[in-house]
Formats: structure tokens, sequence, C-alpha cells
């Protein structure tokens, strides 16, 4: 070969392997990049190209599903009760991505999971248009609907969630303010724009599931766990604590009161069990500090307190305890202020394992993954470990019961025996100017429980600086407790 010939090959040689590096480079390193970039618009194409799958409630009803459309986006995603599911299902946007189960189950509505190769397989050699998963929930609609109702229609800003005790079960929920995600997955770009400036300028911030997502002062229903880490270290029902009216941090000038500055009963102590139904803070900020720190944070561990990077599949933010630094910060721990911050869920976990003898369940928001009507995957429950002993938690249950009867407002169900937490949390940095956020934990009937629930109402509701867990979320809770038994 001459020269120039030799000159050619070698360029033509160093071409293709140009050739081959960019291919690889753009095939291998960029194609996830490329794939997602949002401008791609084959991309997009392709994904509304397939039939994705329902999200359904216990029983099948509908909470997310597709309507065929003449467009280029072959399907609409629909949500026939929007707002009422949204912070479970949340949106799946051709322009915003998504959240919620769209976004958790991804791979199972979009027919990518490993579950439906198969179907995959069978498509390809059928010529069948390629669809979905479909994922099914643990949410019972009436008690879902029923919470939703009652938090909308007082206009809250709150949350409420409903567990079986016995498996972990999400039975509800409900996030508010809520939003309509069918807004969001419109095929109309201005449509969605004009929705999603809306939403994320509003100050009431209605696509946060506050739920899962949103931490908590859990005020006095953090109680539950102070008197758990008393009762598993040697402490009884009747072990008495300060009844003063007041009582002063520990190493600091500031003092702490009971509600409304009364003594905790009639005498200069009070049992245990008259503290927690007395919700009184002094007994409680007593009981802290003779505890320890290393006993109540070991205690709040074992509800699950502290946990990171929880999922439902739904991500759960992290609760936790804070920094304690000295006993004036245990004391006012131990009632639930300070640095204490608990998601409703966790409050709703706690009262769970109580009602369930002490045995913490993982909560689960899906049941089943399908396929048409194959289920290809079944959730059961998860046992997460043992939190209190069954003698604690009867007794805990002894005390939750004595705390309901003291406990004020409405929607008391009768012949159902209910055990109960109220909290009244201050928070903020300056808590005498803001409005107290309203709690109320608890599980029925309390001798065979059947479900658990957390209710939180933000800056008191409608009653301001008058709120109670009992005047303002107790009556919440409590429909939500008959909603179910009453044949949910």
């Amino acid at each position: 070969m001459n020269a120039p010939l030799r000159r050619v090959a070698l360029a033509v040689m160093v071409m293709v392997l140009m050739l081959l590096a960019n291919g690889t480079y753009i095939q291998v390193i960029k194609a996830d990049t490329y794939r997602n970039d949002p401008r791609n618009s084959r991309v997009l194409l392709e994904e509304y190209s397939r039939q994705r799958g329902q999200i359904s409630a216990a029983g099948g009803q509908l909470m997310a599903t597709v309507e065929n459309t003449t467009g280029r986006l072959k399907y609409l995603r629909k949500y026939p009760e929007g707002p009422i599911y949204a912070p479970i299902t949340g949106y799946y946007s051709s322009n915003y991505g998504a959240t919620g189960l769209e976004k958790a189950q991804d791979s199972v509505l979009n027919g990518s999971d490993p579950l439906l190769f198969g179907r995959r397989l069978s498509d390809l050699i059928t010529g069948r248009d390629p669809r979905g998963g479909s994922v099914q929930t643990t949410i019972v609609p009436k008690v879902q609907q029923f919470a939703y109702k009652a938090m909308s229609d007082k206009k809250f800003s709150g949350a409420v969630v409903a567990m079986d005790p016995k498996t972990g079960r999400i039975l509800a929920m409900v996030s508010t303010p809520s939003f309509d995600p069918n807004v969001l997955s419109a095929h109309d770009t201005e449509a969605q724009q004009k929705a999603w400036g809306e939403l994320t300028k509003d100050p009431k911030k209605p696509s946060m599931n506050r739920a899962v997502g949103e931490t908590y002062p859990p005020g006095s229903t953090f109680k539950m766990v102070t008197a758990a880490a008393a009762l598993e270290n040697g402490f009884t029902k009747d072990s008495p604590l300060t009844a003063a009216p007041t009582i002063t941090l520990p190493g600091t000038n500031n003092q702490l009161e009971n509600f409304n500055g009364n003594r905790c009963g009639g005498g200069e102590t009070a049992p245990l069990i008259e503290a927690l139904a007395r919700s009184c803070n002094t007994a409680f900020v007593d009981l802290a500090i003779q505890l320890g720190e290393t006993k109540l944070r070991q205690q709040a561990e074992k509800f699950g307190i502290g946990e990171q990077g929880q999922k439902i599949p739904i991500g759960v933010a992290g609760s936790s305890l804070g920094d304690i630094p000295d006993k004036a910060a245990l004391g006012q721990s131990g009632i639930g202020q300070r640095d204490v911050r608990l998601t409703p869920l966790q409050d709703a976990v706690v009262a769970a394992t109580i009602a369930n003898g002490g045995v913490r369940m993982e909560p689960q928001l899906v049941s089943q993954i399908l396929r048409d009507v194959t289920v290809l995957q079944e959730n059961d429950p998860v046992r997460s470990g043992t939190a209190i002993s069954s003698a604690t938690a009867a007794t805990l249950k002894e005390m939750m019961i004595q705390s309901e009867s003291r406990t004020a407002g409405g929607g008391k169900i009768s012949g159902v025996t209910i055990a109960s937490k109220t909290g009244t949390a201050e928070h903020g940095a300056n808590p005498k100017a803001n409005n107290p956020h309203a709690w109320y934990a608890a599980f029925a009937p309390a001798e065979d429980p059947k479900i658990a629930v957390a209710v939180i109402v933000e800056n008191g509701g409608d009653r301001g600086q008058d709120a109670t867990g009992g005047t303002v979320a107790a009556p919440i809770g409590r429909g939500v407790i008959g909603a179910f038994l009453g044949g949910g």
C-alpha cells in the first residue's frame, strides 16, 4: 500500500473509532440524561403511548385511571375524586413529573417493573398494545372520604391518618388543604402552567402531604411515649408525681405550668394514671427528668421515632426528639415540646403499637400489585418489633381510656370504648403569639382495637388561642373511628 492510501486508511480508521467512541458515550454514559431530558418529546410520546395502570382503593374504587384521547399523547391521566386522594396518588404531569404513588410506583404503573416482564414479553409476541400494572392501596374509601370532609368542611389545615393496628395497613391518609391533580395531568400546557403557578404560590401549601411529609411538635400526645418509658423502667400507674401547678425547669428561672395553671388533682402528688388523664405538664416534666435522656430516647426509638428513610412506599419525613442538651430540655421534651417533631403517621403508629399489645407493625399503603385481575404481588403485614411489653401496653390502654373519659369535645360514640390522648402543642419562636396545634391520637374499640387514628389541626383550627386537642381534633378522630366501625 502506498503512502497516500495508508494515510486515507488511517484517517478512515480514526473516524470509525471516533464514531464508535461517540456512540458508546451517547448510548452508555449519556443515555439516561437524554432519556430524562424534559425537552425530549420522543420520551414523552413513548410514555403516553402505553396505557398507564390504575390506582385503586381497597375494594376496587378507582383513585387514578386513564382515558383515551385523539391527540399526540394517547392517554390522559384522570383522578375521579382528585383532592380527596391527592396526598396518596400524587399527580402525573407531562411538564412537572410525578409525586405520591404515581412516582413511588412508577415502574409498576408504566409497565417496566420486573414483575411485569411476562406481560411485556406476551405483548411483544402477540402485538398487543403494552400497558402498565395496577396498584391497589389499603385505603378504605368511606373512612378517607369522612376524614377529608371533616377537615375540609371547616377549612382546617392538617392531616388525618388511620391504621389497622394489627396489620399496619393505612385505612385513611388525608392532608388538607388539598389540590386537584386532574389539572396538572391535563394535556393543555397552558392550563398546567396556570395550575402549577397557583399551586406553588399558595401560602397554604396544598401540594404538601402533611400526613407523612411534615413534622410537628406532638405536644401532650407524646406523653404516651414518656409514660411507656416510665412503665418499662419500674414505674407503675400509681407512681406518685408532682401535682404542682407550675414547675421550674432545672438550671433556669423559667416556669412551666399546667393547662390554665391548675393543680394536677387535689393532693400534693398525683398518680401517673391521673397525671396522664389530666395531661399534667408539671408531672411529666418531673417524670422525664427522673427517667433521664437515655431511657426516654430508647423508648422513642422502639416506637420508630428517629428512623430515617422510611417509605410506605411514599417517602416519610423522619420524626425526631432533637438534641437534649440539659435537664430543662429533657423536661420539655417529655411533654412533646422543644425540638420533638413527629409526623401524623408516626403519632398514629405510637397509638397503633399500644393498641396491638406493644407490637409495632410497619405502616403499609399498598396491598397488591396486579396485572389486569391477576395478583402479581401481595404485601403481607410486616412486624417492625416489640416497642413495649404486653403488660405495659395493657396499662397504657387503661390510662388512655381514663384520658378519653376526661376529654371534652363532641363526637363521642355510644357503646364504643375509645382509648386516647390529646395534645395542644405550642410552636414557633414565640409560642404565645401563635395559635397552638391541636392533636388527638386514639384507638378503638379498646377491648379489641380495629383502628388507630391520629389527627392534627394546625394553628388552632377555628378556635385560635382557645384551641385544645379535645375541642378541635378529638371530634374528627372520633368521627373517623365511627366511620370505620360503622361498617368500613
